[in-house]
């Protein structure tokens, strides 16, 4: 019995230890399940935040491609497309493929963005819009209903309307009346928004005068009878444009529409000059026209002005 109870009290003596060891093996257990715990749950927040970063990247890559692609020219194979339907129209009135094509080729090799001005909406109006991807283009027309009509039906596309004053009628007048006011209100580089000019478009908005125009397309306004305004004020106009330019490409490339006609023709020789004539045919001249000094008085190299040699035998 004695040794029983000594068990016992070995028991007894034991117990304490033994449920205090027992406690720090639990809290050891406690302490490790805890630590791995925590340690996941860290691992899943910055998992979980972790995604939004890499969708974000993904996005931003995403959108960089996007700007990209939007910047980039057009595929051969659509401005081909485009030009071989433009030029198949059923409309009697539109440009043949021999037409198109030269304005289409310079518009694609201008750098980008392209400034694009076009006298008068036509048949190919949209085909431009196209064809200057990534480029800034604007056009001019006599008829303010339907330039507004126009502009509604194709929000993307800037229309001005413009009143002519000018008469088909008067060509050889205003030619001469020009010829005497070349050193004043009809010099080769001025700013046309203050000119009192006759030939001078002077009504446009603001920040048509400050653009550096790449190319300039003349297929408007109406130039069949004499009552109709020609196209004499939108040739005179481009040339002084295109020699006024403060800043981009020193060289203007001006496309006259309809050249077989007295008109364009002896205005194109007058104000865009023989000299800097590339190609013509009968309905399409292409000219490259470049900056001058703003002392200059004379709008041809190769031409001594009229208006000169009358001042000095008067």
């Amino acid at each position: 019995m004695k040794s029983n109870n000594n068990n016992n009290t070995k028991l007894i003596l034991l117990h304490p230890y033994v449920q205090k060891q027992g406690s720090s093996n639990r809290l050891w257990l406690l302490a490790f399940v805890s630590f791995f715990t925590i340690a996941f749950l860290v691992t899943l927040i910055y998992t979980r935040e972790s995604l939004p970063t890499k969708s974000t990247a993904a996005l931003a890559a995403a959108a960089t491609s996007s700007s990209i692609s939007t910047t980039a020219p057009l595929p051969t194979t659509v401005i081909n497309t485009l030009l071989h339907y433009a030029s198949r129209s059923n409309d009697s009135f539109h440009m043949s493929y021999s037409e198109i094509k030269p304005i289409s080729d310079v518009l694609r090799k201008c750098s980008s963005p392209c400034n694009f001005l076009v006298f008068g909406l036509t048949h190919e109006t949209l085909l431009w819009k196209a064809l200057n991807h990534n480029g800034r283009t604007v056009f001019i027309d006599e008829n303010r209903y339907y330039a507004a009509y126009f502009e509604e039906l194709h929000p993307e596309v800037d229309v001005f309307d413009v009143q002519y004053t000018t008469k088909m009628g008067e060509f050889r007048e205003l030619i001469a009346s020009t010829r005497d006011q070349i050193h004043n209100e009809c010099k080769p580089v001025q700013n046309l928004l203050f000119s009192e000019c006759k030939l001078g478009i002077n009504d446009l908005p603001n920040h048509v005068y400050e653009v550096d125009w790449d190319v300039i397309l003349i297929d408007g306004p109406r130039g069949d009878g004499p009552e109709g305004p020609g196209r004499m004020t939108p040739i005179f106009t481009s040339g002084v444009l295109a020699r006024s330019k403060k800043g981009g490409n020193g060289k203007t490339h001006i496309f006259v529409h309809d050249y077989y006609r007295d008109v364009e023709k002896v205005y194109g020789d007058e104000f865009l000059c023989r000299e800097n004539l590339v190609e013509a045919n009968d309905m399409l001249a292409h000219f490259v026209v470049e900056k001058m000094d703003e002392n200059s008085y004379q709008f041809c190299s190769n031409k001594t002005s009229k208006s000169a040699s009358s001042s000095s035998s008067s």
